[in-house]
C-alpha cells in the first residue's frame, strides 16, 4: 500500500471542519514545500562523490572498477530518493526549482560542448574527415533510434511523448528530452519514461567501457 512522502498534495473533499482536521493532522504548509532545501542537496552530492570514487575491485581484473562523478552521485541520488527523509532532511525539490536545475543542467552541457567542439570544428569539417565522421554519426545514432522507435510504435503502442522520452533516455540526451517536455507542456509522460531508462542507461555506460577495456587488455 503506498504512504504519504514529504511533497504529496492531496486533493480534499469534504466539509470545511472535516477539511480543517486532516489538514491540522497531516500539516499543509505550502510555503514550506516551495523553499529549497540545500543541506541535503550538498550531502547528497558529497555522498555521491565518494561512492563513485570507491574501488571495486574484481577477480581477475587488473585495474578496479568505478562509478565515477557521474555514476555515484546517480547511485546515491536513487537511494536517497528512495528512503525520502532522515529526520529532519527531506531529499525533496520543489517542481520550479526541479525545473530550474534541470535547464541550467542543459544549458551548461550544451556550453561545454560547444566550447570544447567548437574551436576546431569547422577546421575539421573542411580539411579533416569531419563530414565522414558526421556521416558516421547519423548511421550509428539514427539507425537503433529508427528501428528501436518503430518497433515500440507497432508492438508496445507506445505513445509518441512517451517514446520521445525512452529514446532520449536510452541517449542520455538531455536536449532530446527538452525537445520532448516542448512538445507537450502539460504532459510529463516524455520526463517519466526519461527518468525510466536513464539510471541503467548511465550506469551501463559507466560501467561497460571498463569491462571492454579490461577484456580487451586481457585477450592482447
Amino acid at each position: 500500500m503506498p504512504s504519504l512522502q514529504f511533497g504529496d498534495i492531496l486533493n480534499l473533499v469534504g466539509r470545511p471542519a472535516a477539511i480543517e482536521a486532516v489538514a491540522s493532522d497531516l500539516g499543509n504548509a505550502q510555503q514550506k514545500l516551495q523553499q529549497v532545501q540545500m543541506l541535503p542537496v550538498f550531502i547528497g552530492i558529497g555522498l555521491g562523490v565518494l561512492l563513485g570514487s570507491i574501488p571495486l575491485f574484481i577477480p581477475g581484473f587488473p585495474v578496479a572498477l568505478k562509478l565515477g562523478l557521474a555514476g555515484g552521485p546517480l547511485i546515491m541520488a536513487l537511494i536517497l530518493g528512495r528512503i525520502g527523509s532522515i529526520g529532519k532532511l527531506y531529499w525533496f525539490m520543489p517542481p520550479s526549482a526541479n525545473l530550474a536545475l534541470r535547464e541550467l543542467g542543459i544549458v551548461l552541457f550544451l556550453s561545454v560542448v560547444g566550447l570544447k567542439s567548437g574551436g576546431d570544428f569547422v577546421e575539421t569539417l573542411l580539411h579533416g574527415e569531419g563530414l565522414s565522421w558526421i556521416g558516421y554519426g547519423i548511421f550509428i545514432t539514427g539507425i537503433p533510434l529508427l528501428t528501436v522507435g518503430i518497433l515500440a510504435r507497432i508492438f508496445a503502442k507506445m505513445n509518441y511523448l512517451t517514446l520521445c522520452g525512452m529514446l532520449a533516455g536510452s541517449m542520455t540526451d538531455p536536449p532530446a528530452l527538452a525537445f520532448a517536455n516542448n512538445l507537450h507542456a502539460t504532459s510529463g509522460a516524455a520526463a517519466l519514461s526519461y527518468a525510466t531508462v536513464y539510471p541503467l542507461v548511465m550506469f551501463l555506460r559507466i560501467i561497460t567501457p571498463q569491462l571492454l577495456a579490461v577484456l580487451f587488455w586481457g585477450m592482447s
